[in-house]
């Protein structure tokens, strides 16, 4: 896992032998850095960064070392540290805001130059909810209907590169679906509930397909794929429901903004004869709330 396992080759369709490594450390020290940024923003009144967020991506780092801990014997195993390290790691690392703790903690010519460059249109695709499912579902579907897993078991290197891939694309597609911090690039929140909704049902074929050993390329015992379908199939409800609920938490319909007219005024004699006019009819504005993230 990320360089945190020193794997071998397997029959039972998982990485057997286990030793933590370096990368063990990694998720500790990066909630270390983003804990002493989130206590510099405490002010003199007591306010400052929101304590939930904090509480979010330290589970979220805590869900990865977790993950990059387990010992990785047999393919139950294996769909553990997929959905820790792949689904729930990333959404409490990306309901934390880091982003958003950085722009407060840089100076503002660095800040200026982050928010520039994410909104870069080259930036669009990349970010769009569409990419990220492509990349954690899409995947997953490329992981177990090829021989790529079965090339994992006997190439620790590409063992490691994938379950990279996964922490990526999933930090990628929490991010797009309901993160936090700005993205100028992401469409409507029914657009992002379609996409998250195909995921569900993408992840949900995926693990049945497993479950009954049909088209799947990994060499495990049919207990050991049940109970890994099992781990996917549930879990990854989970996952993806508390990422629904992470989106619809924050949503905020916009309101249409446009004239508002009052009663027009009663024909007669004008109300102030020295003005010699009657007074016009009255405009009301109505003001929108604000959206997830900004872009609703």
């Amino acid at each position: 896992m990320i360089g945190g396992l020193a794997v071998g080759g397997g029959g039972h369709g998982g990485h057997d032998g286990y030793a933590p490594g370096p990368a063990l450390l990694v998720p500790l020290m990066v909630f270390w850095v983003y804990l002493v940024a989130a206590l510099r923003q405490r002010g003199p009144d007591g306010g400052g960064w929101p304590h939930r967020r904090t509480a979010a991506f330290g589970a979220g780092a805590g869900l990865l070392a977790v993950g990059l801990a387990l010992p990785a014997g047999g393919f139950a195993a294996h769909a553990w540290q997929h959905l820790q390290v792949g689904m729930l790691a990333p959404l409490g690392l990306v309901l934390g805001a880091p982003a958003t703790l950085a722009l407060r903690s840089i100076d503002r010519r660095r800040g200026r130059a982050l928010v520039r460059l994410l909104r870069r249109p080259a930036l669009a695709a990349l970010a769009h909810p569409v990419t990220g499912l492509a990349l954690t579902t899409g995947g997953l579907y490329v992981l177990y209907l090829t021989p790529l897993y079965r090339a994992t078991l006997a190439h620790p290197a590409l063992h490691h590169l994938v379950h990279l891939h996964f922490l990526l694309s999933g930090l990628l597609f929490a991010w797009s679906v309901a993160g936090p911090d700005p993205g100028p690039h992401r469409p409507r929140v029914p657009v992002r509930l379609v996409v998250l909704g195909v995921a569900v049902a993408a992840h949900a074929a995926l693990a049945q397909l497993l479950y009954a050993g049909l088209a799947v390329d990994v060499p495990a015992p049919p207990e050991q794929l049940r109970a890994g379908a099992t781990v996917m199939y549930y879990g990854g409800d989970l996952a993806e429901i508390t990422l629904a609920l992470a989106l619809l938490a924050t949503w905020r319909p916009p309101v249409r903004r446009g004239p508002l007219l009052t009663h027009p005024v009663e024909e007669g004699p004008p109300a102030n004869t020295a003005a010699g006019a009657t007074r016009p009819p009255q405009v009301q504005g109505v003001s929108t709330p604000p959206s997830v993230g900004g872009d609703g």
